[in-house]
Order: C-alpha cells, then sequence, then structure tokens
C-alpha cells in the first residue's frame, strides 16, 4: 500500500474517504470514549452471566442471579410463584367447566358468566386493546366491537373462530377477503373511481355526492362490488364485506376516505390466537367480546 496522504493545516494522514472536497482524517477515538466503550463491553459480559440473556434452541440460558440474589429477594420471588401457581389451580376447575360448557349457554350459570368476563376482560386488556381499545371501542382501520354491527359472523362461534386463527393471518383457517386496488392495480381509472366514490357515498347518505357522477357510477358498483357487498350494498357477512348503507366505515365515511378505499384497497391484519392462548382462555374472551356489544 502507498503513504497515505497528510493534510497540510493538521498533519495529520487522512483515511483517503473524501465527501464534496472535504477529507476525512485519520485521528484516534478519544479515550474517554473508548474507556466508556469498553466499560460497556465488560458490563455486557457480566451482565450475560448473571441474568437470563442468550436464546437456545428449546431453552435460554438462566444466568447466576438467583444464586446472587439477597434472600429476601428469593423469598418474595418464591412467593410470588406460589401465590400465581395457586391462583392457576384455583382457576383451572372453571376454565375447565368453561371449555366443556357450550359458549352460548355460559350465559345460564351466573358464576361461570361472571368468571369468563372477568377472566376475558383481564386478557382483552392484554391482548386486544392496543388495537381495540380498552372498552373494545376501535379507531380508524380498526373494528369496534361495541356496537352491533359485525364484519364476519358475530355469534359465539363466529368470534371465537376469528380470535384462534385471525383474518388475513396466515393461518391455514383464517377469515380471509381483499378489497381490490382498483386504482393501484389499475383495474378502474380515475374517472371511474370518482364516480363509483360518489355512488357508494348515495347508499349512506353521505353528503356532498355528485348526483351526475353517482348515476354514473351505479352500473359500475353492481359490474365490480356487488358480487362482496350486495346488489343493494348492505355487505355479506360470509365473505367479510361491509354494510355500505349504514354510515358505519372501518376505514372514514368522508369521500376522501371513501375514495381512498376504493383506490387503495386497503385491509389490516388480524393475528390468529390459537397457538399463544389456550382454549379456556379464548372462550373467555369470546363471551367477553361477544357481551361488548350485542353479539348475534
Amino acid at each position: 500500500m502507498g503513504k497515505r496522504e497528510v493534510d497540510d493545516h493538521s498533519g495529520v494522514e487522512t483515511t483517503g474517504h473524501e465527501w464534496d472536497g472535504i477529507r476525512e482524517l485519520d485521528n484516534p477515538l478519544p479515550r474517554w470514549w473508548l474507556y466508556i466503550l469498553y466499560g460497556c463491553i465488560a458490563w455486557a459480559v457480566v451482565y450475560w452471566l448473571v441474568m437470563p440473556a442468550w436464546p437456545m434452541l428449546n431453552d435460554y440460558t438462566h444466568g447466576l442471579k438467583v444464586a446472587a440474589l439477597p434472600d429476601t429477594v428469593k423469598v418474595d420471588r418464591i412467593r410470588v410463584d406460589a401465590e400465581v401457581k395457586a391462583l392457576q389451580d384455583k382457576r383451572a376447575p372453571l376454565f375447565a367447566k368453561l371449555v366443556a360448557t357450550p359458549l352460548d349457554q355460559v350465559k345460564n350459570n351466573p358464576e361461570l358468566f361472571q368468571f369468563a368476563q372477568e377472566a376475558g376482560k383481564a386478557t382483552f386488556g392484554d391482548n386486544c386493546s392496543t388495537c381495540h381499545g380498552a372498552g373494545g371501542q376501535g379507531s380508524k382501520g380498526y373494528p369496534n366491537l361495541a356496537d352491533n354491527d359485525w364484519l364476519w359472523d358475530g355469534t359465539y362461534a363466529g368470534i371465537k373462530q376469528t380470535i384462534q386463527y385471525g383474518i388475513r393471518s396466515g393461518h391455514a383457517q383464517e377469515r380471509l377477503s381483499q378489497m381490490p386496488h382498483f386504482g393501484t392495480d389499475g383495474l378502474l381509472d380515475a374517472t371511474q373511481i370518482n364516480n363509483l366514490t360518489d355512488y357508494v357515498m348515495t347508499l349512506s347518505g353521505v353528503k356532498g355526492a355528485d348526483a351526475k357522477a353517482a348515476a354514473a357510477g351505479a352500473p359500475l358498483f353492481q359490474e365490480q362490488c356487488s358480487s362482496c357487498h350486495g346488489a343493494t350494498g348492505t355487505g355479506d357477512h360470509l365473505q367479510g364485506a361491509p354494510n355500505l348503507t349504514d354510515k358505519i366505515y372501518l376505514y372514514g365515511g368522508t369521500r376522501e376516505d371513501i375514495h381512498n378505499q376504493i383506490y387503495n384497497g386497503r385491509g389490516n391484519v388480524m393475528p390468529t390466537w390459537e397457538a399463544r392462548l389456550d382454549e379456556g382462555t379464548i372462550d373467555a374472551l369470546t363471551v367477553y367480546i361477544h357481551s361488548l356489544g350485542g353479539g348475534q
């Protein structure tokens, strides 16, 4: 390798890197920075030894923290573990009874129904409220579970199926529907999408629709949309196609929102919970969700 160039002003060798006429000097890193770096590396090594850290094929490194903990902390940990185990053992018979009881008959047993409500509410708060809200009221792009409007089946069995397998989740038994991307895939031109937007607005009485454009959009709706949403736009639970006549819009009900949905064909993912929650917990969650807003 040839000798590196030396900066005339500072007398320091350059690295050979240059941007917009500015050359990078090969200065050593500040010692204080290096000391912090080496200290962090040393701390990381100690942490790996003391705390649970490295994942393995079927387990993880547990670390030496239990041996290093004070006796009082060890006792607290043992007590908490024992209390959790006792609570699980206490709930086990009720979960078993819940699994053995048809979900539409749980309400006939006040004790079992109360248990399902409490367990389902706790599970909902831990796993579902991030998207659907603390009370199940939903938000833009996330369905409201506290009303009586269902994209899919709102019965006990239908709700349980959605929780178990998800929607567009990749599970073999997922619920699957897809709104076509009429604009991004070039299925309709801009004028057709505008006309279709105005027609959809008239279905639920959204103000501001152009009557002439809506009339031109009516045959387009029958040709492109009625197979899923129905000839009158009332939707189809079997396909997860929403009712377009009730002024309940998942992605918003303004003209811009409706246009964007037709153009882009958005559709979110509901995860599958089959592998994350046991059957009793899924049953409790089903009962809780069904009771939020008048399940079918």
